[in-house]
This record gives C-alpha cells, sequence and structure tokens, in this order.
C-alpha cells in the first residue's frame, strides 16, 4: 500500500522525561520513501504530550541513546533508493542530537551494514557492562523476520556481530504459534531479571494473520562472555513464557464490549480512517453516532469510517442503523476492513430499480465482488450482524420482518500488513458527499474465542 502513516513508535524514559520517537511515512512506492522523522516528550506517560519536533528524513524506525556523559544519539535505518533490490535498507546511521533542542549536531555516520538476511531496520542501543549493544531487526516482516545483536566498547563502532546471532526467529519453524518475531526491546525489571519485547503474528492456518502484528515478551540472560540469549536456551519464541518475580498476576483480558454510541469516539475501542473524528461529519448525542457519508472505502483522503481492531479470532459483532438511500452511490453499514484493497461491505442501499436493498460486497487484492443481495422493507430500519470464526465470517441483516443471512465469506485475504483487520460502521455517498447520513446505536463486540 503507497498510503501510509506512522511506523516503529519507540519510547524510552530518561532523567524525568518521557520520549517517544516516531516516523510518519508519507509514501512507500519504489524506489522512493518519504518519511519524517519526530520526537515528542511528557513529564507523565499519560500526557500531555508535546508538540511533534522534526528531526530527519534518511530514514525510518529511529530511536534515541542517551549515553552516560549527557550527550544523545539519534538512530535510524537508511533507505538507499539506488539499490537494486526491492528493499532499500542498507544499513544503521546514527548522529549526535541535542537532547533539549533536538537539533542535529555534526554529519551521520553508518554504524551498521547489517549482515546477509539484509533489509536492517529498527536499531536500538543499549548500555551494558562496557559494551554498547546495537539492536536490530533484519530479513523484512514477515516470516524471515528475526533480532541481530552487535557490540563495540565505543559508541560509534565497530560493532562486532554476535557469533550465536540471531538472537529471536521464526524463521524456517512454520509450527510455532508465534511467527515473524523480531523488531526487539530490551527491558531489566526491578528485580534485575531482563526480558525482551517483541513484535510478531498469531497466523490461522495457511499463514493467515487476520489479528496484524502483536507483541510478545521473552525472557533473556547475559552470557559469561557478554552476549544475550534467550532464557530457554532456544532462537524460537514461546507462546508463554516465566513471568517476572514480584509480578502483580494480570486479569484476564476480555476484549468484549458494548456502546451506545452516545458520546463519541472512545480511544480504547475505537479508531477512524486517517483523520480524527470531525464534526462536520460526525455528530454523537442521545440519540447515538450519525455518520455523514464520506469517499468509498478506496480513498486514503476523507473516509468516514468508524472501526474497532479485531482482537479475537471469533467474534460476534452487531449495530443498530437508521439510514435511507435515493442511489446505488450511497451506501451505510457494517464493514470489515484490512486497507484500500481489501475490505467486505454489509450496507444498505438502493438496486437498479431504486427499491431498498442490502447488499454484501467484497474487494480482494483490487478484485471487487458483489456477493449477495437481500430485498428490504424500506423501514429504513437494520440490524447488521457479523460472526467470525477464524477466516470464515457470516453476514446477516434483519429489516424488522426478520433476519436475512446474506452469506459466508472466506475472510483470510484479510490478512498481512501491520494492524490486521478492523470491524465497525461507515456511511458512503460517491454522489455528494457529506449530503447523505446514517445513525448508528447499540454497537456489540463480542469474543466468542
Amino acid at each position: 500500500m503507497h498510503f501510509s502513516s506512522i511506523w516503529g513508535p519507540y519510547a524510552t524514559y530518561h532523567d524525568g522525561t518521557y520520549y517517544i520517537v516516531y516516523t510518519n511515512v508519507n509514501q512507500t512506492r519504489v524506489p522512493y520513501k518519504d518519511v519524517d522523522n519526530y520526537i515528542v516528550t511528557a513529564k507523565d506517560i499519560h500526557g500531555p504530550w508535546s508538540k511533534p519536533v522534526y528531526v530527519d528524513s534518511s530514514g525510518f524506525d529511529p530511536s534515541i541513546f542517551f549515553d552516560d556523559d549527557g550527550k544523545a544519539y539519534f538512530l535510524n535505518e537508511i533507505w538507499d533508493y539506488r539499490m537494486e533490490t526491492h528493499n532499500k535498507s542498507c544499513g544503521i546511521v546514527m548522529q549526535q542530537i541535542d537532547p533539549g533542542s533536538f537539533d542535529l549536531i555534526g554529519e551521520p555516520k553508518k554504524l551498521f551494514d547489517g549482515t546477509v538476511p539484509a533489509k536492517t531496520e529498527a536499531p536500538q542501543i543499549y548500555k551494558h557492562g562496557d559494551y554498547y549493544y546495537l539492536f536490530t531487526a533484519e530479513g523484512g516482516t514477515g516470516i524471515n523476520h528475526q533480532e541481530t545483536v552487535a557490540r563495540s566498547k565505543e559508541i560509534w563502532g565497530p560493532y562486532e556481530v554476535d557469533p550465536g546471532t540471531p538472537l529471536i526467529t521464526s524463521k524456517g519453524h512454520p509450527e510455532l504459534p508465534l511467527q515473524q518475531s523480531g523488531h526487539s526491546s530490551l527491558i531489566e525489571t526491578a528485580e534485575h531479571e531482563w526480558y525482551i519485547a517483541h513484535l510478531c503474528t498469531r497466523p490461522l492456518p495457511g499463514n493467515n494473520p487476520i489479528l496484524g502484528r502483536e507483541t510478545a515478551i521473552e525472557p533473556v540472560e547475559w552470557t559469561d562472555d557478554g552476549w544475550i540469549r534467550l532464557r530457554s536456551g532456544s532462537k524460537s519464541p514461546a507462546l508463554k513464557v516465566p513471568a517476572p518475580k514480584g509480578g502483580t498476576p494480570a486479569k484476564p483480558v476480555h476484549h468484549g464490549f458494548t456502546d451506545d454510541l452516545q458520546f463519541g469516539v472512545d480511544p480504547r475501542y475505537w479508531n477512524t480512517y486517517r483523520q480524527f473524528a470531525d464534526p462536520i461529519w460526525f455528530h454523537a448525542d442521545v440519540n447515538g453516532l450519525t455518520i455523514k457519508a464520506g469517499q468509498s472505502p478506496q480513498s486514503a483522503f476523507d473516509q468516514h469510517l468508524v472501526a474497532t481492531r479485531q482482537y479475537d479470532f471469533g467474534v460476534t459483532a452487531s449495530v443498530d442503523m437508521e439510514y435511507t438511500s435515493t442511489t446505488y452511490l450511497q451506501l451505510a453499514g457494517m464493514t470489515m476492513y484490512l486497507d484500500l484493497s481489501n475490505y467486505i461491505l454489509l450496507m444498505a442501499t438502493v438496486d437498479e430499480d431504486n427499491q431498498p436493498v442490502v447488499v454484501l460486497q467484497e474487494e480482494v487484492a483490487q478484485e471487487f465482488k458483489r456477493v449477495a443481495s437481500v430485498k428490504t422493507n424500506g423501514k429504513g430500519h437494520y440490524h447488521f450482524r457479523i460472526k467470525i470464526d477464524d477466516t470464515k465470517a457470516d453476514f446477516w441483516v434483519d429489516d424488522g420482518d426478520g433476519e436475512q443471512h446474506l452469506g459466508t465469506l472466506d475472510v483470510s485475504f484479510l490478512s498481512g500488513g501491520f494492524t490486521g483487520d478492523f470491524i465497525g460502521m461507515d456511511a458512503i455517498d460517491m454522489h455528494r458527499r457529506n449530503h447523505t447520513q446514517a445513525r448508528f446505536t447499540n454497537f456489540s463486540y463480542h469474543a466468542d474465542h
């Protein structure tokens, strides 16, 4: 997908201040990659956060390291558009940065070319004992993802690659429940235990990670010769690991929720697409959530999608809607949404005879298909329901005269990328934007498994 967003946020804490460093990716169409790196700060992790400070644009996945002498350093992957390979990451660069103004000091220096898996990115430096340890992700973000560690006694290098690399990977082991492991961060607990947090996926059969990329932890330990290893003695990520000592047992996480949609977008649950909810098209009150219709699900500019992430492999989601369409160019209802080229619409509209219908439509890798259409009573009241079971989903609508089943679809194509599938509400008007509107109430997300 050529339209992108924020990549690789890196968070750290130093001397009473929290820092988040991140990339705003504007486009990813090769050979170029237009990116901007920023820093935001806060005294409290809950905010308020400062306005973003621009740093540079030479590559993505930035991080910041504060050394013992008070100096700070800014690192990122560097992108060389001249390379003949599709992925043009050519290593890691670092530059000194003013820890107050975030002005760069001097010139950047290439720290690390990477190793054979290539696609070197996500640099982070940690100091332990006499060494600076450079963590990088390599192999790409797919099934060859891994974490590579190198070290040096001088921050500017040269960096020696761990002879036991990689630190962690799922590569070559499709039987593992966690796949695509890499891009790690290191932390020491209050009890002086060491862990890494790493990105991964939990794919369904056929390597379909419909939940997108997730975060897992793995206990690690230092060897006598100063390298770091998984405590398990393996290089493979585990689905379950020992909890840190002294920790408080966590309560089971239940992602299910209901929302009468009277109070706007609760950030615990809801996302909007590439823009904040704007009063021009978004209004919540005691009658529910009113969405004025925006552009199509293929638009990267003015979609009025309001959706929640799919957190579970088994989900039943439903919502009530009041809506009237006067042309086939106007639709409103529920959606399962991965990106501009992969989505499912369960929506009310009208047919070629201008009669009210509910349609089930899908776009798979830019191939559009009208799956089903059922007539409705024209009263403008709808109850939509979607039931997802791993890679299959069923779709229903009830207009007050009884529930109708529109079909069962393979939804495995809503996998890939970073975020995973979203389930939500949308109103579309390709005739006159912001003219028609749909009112939604009683949204429910129930985790079945």
